[in-house]
């Protein structure tokens, strides 16, 4: 940091108010997000959070099944989103990231995560997540 950074505001959650998504939630202030997305969260009626969106042509490999980076940056959205009550709006990053790639995502599809955080540190938030398409896995 070098002093010209401009300080961003607390993260904004932004409830869908019509159409498909209508009563979900989403970020309104990531820019990348915002660009990457739209991503959707809700929480579901066991008190969890899930997380969905529907791939578009621009998530798509030239195979036409959505992009490993795409299913990535959805998913580090996603694990923000289920870490969110243990960071308490506490400023953080992704440090480390693992994944494993089990299935294809088509366009158009709903694509689903649901995760858990693992443990919560003083520093750390360690969680994981599993990511579905019908409930069939395609990202862990």
């Amino acid at each position: 940091m070098d002093g010209t950074e401009t300080e961003t505001e607390s993260w904004v959650h932004l409830v869908v108010q019509g159409g498909e998504w209508a009563g979900w939630s989403m970020y309104g202030n990531d820019p990348f997000e915002d660009h990457a997305g739209p991503f959707y969260y809700r929480i579901d009626d066991d008190g969890r959070p899930v997380c969905a969106m529907r791939p578009e042509r621009k998530h798509m490999n030239g195979g036409g099944f959505m992009h490993g980076g795409a299913l990535m940056t959805f998913a580090d959205y996603c694990l923000f989103v289920i870490a969110r009550d243990a960071l308490k709006d506490s400023r953080s990053v992704t440090a480390t990231f693992n994944s494993e790639f089990v299935g294809a995502v088509p366009e158009g599809s709903l694509l689903e995560c649901r995760g858990e955080v693992v443990k919560t540190g003083r520093s750390m938030v360690f969680v994981r997540g599993i990511m579905t398409v019908e409930g069939d896995a395609v990202l862990s």
